[in-house]
């Protein structure tokens, strides 16, 4: 299930822009910045991170939970423009986060309606040090059927 949200320029972008340079400074180990699969003309880009990163501000903005054990994934479509330009793509996100031994839950996505960006948002618990596996379908072509990306992340819990 997708909820859509709209918020103000300062909310969504912001906590984008948040989480990549959390990412950048965090390094490989925890998240990566520009972590994206091309799929024809399209980009889809994704990332996590954990909550505890968030300012109480950014957090009470996007109604997201700060904690230790909580993080968040941020997934966003953009289509390539002949121009060398992207634009935003509206998408449907749904997918599971769980354990390398096959133990998983779905992902509940909410969409961020933003001038020139739509985010999918969803949060999920972490266990520390655990690699997580991430499987998730993005559809952004009604006439297709959905992408599918995967991907491990390992999270540390703050102490």
């Amino acid at each position: 299930m997708v909820k859509a949200i709209r918020k103000g320029r300062r909310g969504a972008a912001w906590l984008l822009g948040l989480a990549l340079l959390v990412g950048a400074a965090l390094g490989a180990g925890t998240a990566q910045a520009e972590q994206f699969e091309r799929i024809g003309r399209y980009q889809i880009h994704y990332n996590a991170v954990s909550t505890s990163f968030l300012t109480p501000e950014v957090a009470a903005a996007n109604d997201i939970q700060r904690s230790r054990v909580q993080a968040l994934l941020n997934v966003s479509v953009r289509e390539e423009r002949d121009d060398g330009t992207t634009r935003p793509v509206s998408a449907s996100v749904d997918g599971t986060v769980g354990n390398l031994a096959g133990q998983s839950q779905p992902l509940a996505f909410r969409t961020v309606h933003e001038d020139n960006a739509i985010y999918h948002l969803a949060t999920f618990r972490i266990q520390e040090d655990e690699p997580m596996r991430f499987d998730l379908r993005v559809r952004y072509d009604r006439n297709a059927p959905p992408a599918e990306v995967s991907f491990i992340q390992r999270f540390y819990i703050d102490r």
